[in-house]
């Protein structure tokens, strides 16, 4: 078994309310009811649920994009629930988020190649300008965009390459760990398949850990290696995905593969070492 990146124990999240000065939240409405979560070193989790289960918060949790109400998470061996955003900041660049929607996470005014370069220097991944420029151009064809995509702004490219934009600056900070939200849910099946067949060729080559959420069950069997289970804050059921498809022990589990059709994504892409391009 993989050694623990991840783990958080117990972790309770509200919004609203008011917190006092010791941190404790007066009111408010809990939207994780004690979580416990491990994400083993190279390891892809997926968290799985309807909307409204606590999903996305449990990713930013983790992300310490919000902070926890009670619980603990510790990143490769070190307690980050309560360290300031100072002692974060070294942290940020081995942890890495990949958006549903990337438009909103996307300078609309910068070109690609400033969105991909400046990253690079800022977490001194790059020595100099030249040296992530080299960096960022050996990565385009790695995720099969054209050169010509760098002097091109978001909004001049297709969904599924603003997507492969992201993948690819998460990616080349040479993170330890990227959470991906929902972030085949706007795709087409044929694009969707692509972005996933990219995000296994990264994991299995650069030796990341990831955590996929998703509200589609079909993209968490062809992606994970262990799921979580939530409804209403909660984890109902986790276990290695071949097990927990085979034979769901929640009842809320069997509901989903039931309501829930399994869409037909075709194994071939996912065995293909090269990812194929998207318009």
């Amino acid at each position: 078994m993989a050694q623990d990146l991840f783990v958080a124990s117990g972790v309770e999240v509200a919004y609203g309310g008011k917190r006092r000065l010791n941190g404790k939240r007066v009111g408010g409405v809990k939207v994780l009811h004690g979580v416990d979560l491990r994400i083993g070193q190279g390891e892809t989790i997926g968290i799985v649920g309807e909307s409204g289960s606590g999903k996305t918060t449990l990713g930013r949790a983790l992300m310490r994009l919000i902070d926890i109400d009670a619980g603990g998470i510790a990143f490769d061996g070190q307690d980050i629930s309560q360290l300031p955003e100072p002692q974060m900041r070294p942290l940020r660049r081995r942890m890495q988020i990949i958006f549903q929607d990337p438009m909103t996470s996307l300078n609309p005014r910068h070109t690609i190649r400033r969105i991909l370069v400046e990253p690079l220097l800022f977490h001194r991944v790059a020595r100099d300008h030249a040296d992530a420029e080299r960096r960022v151009r050996g990565f385009f064809d790695r995720v099969a965009l054209p050169l010509a995509c760098l002097d091109r702004t978001p909004h001049e490219l297709s969904g599924g390459q603003r997507q492969r934009v992201g993948i690819a600056r998460a990616a080349l900070l040479e993170p330890d760990f990227v959470l991906a939200d929902e972030i085949v849910s706007g795709l087409d099946v044929s694009t969707q398949a692509q972005a996933l067949n990219l995000l296994k060729a990264l994991t299995r080559d650069l030796g990341l850990a990831m955590a996929f959420i998703s509200h589609d069950l079909s993209v968490i069997r062809a992606v994970c290696d262990r799921v979580y289970v939530m409804k209403s804050g909660l984890i109902v059921e986790e276990g290695r995905c071949e097990d927990v498809f085979a034979a769901p022990q929640s009842r809320y589990t069997r509901l989903l593969i039931d309501a829930i059709p399994l869409p037909e994504i075709d194994p071939g892409w996912l065995d293909r070492d090269v990812a194929p391009e998207i318009d």
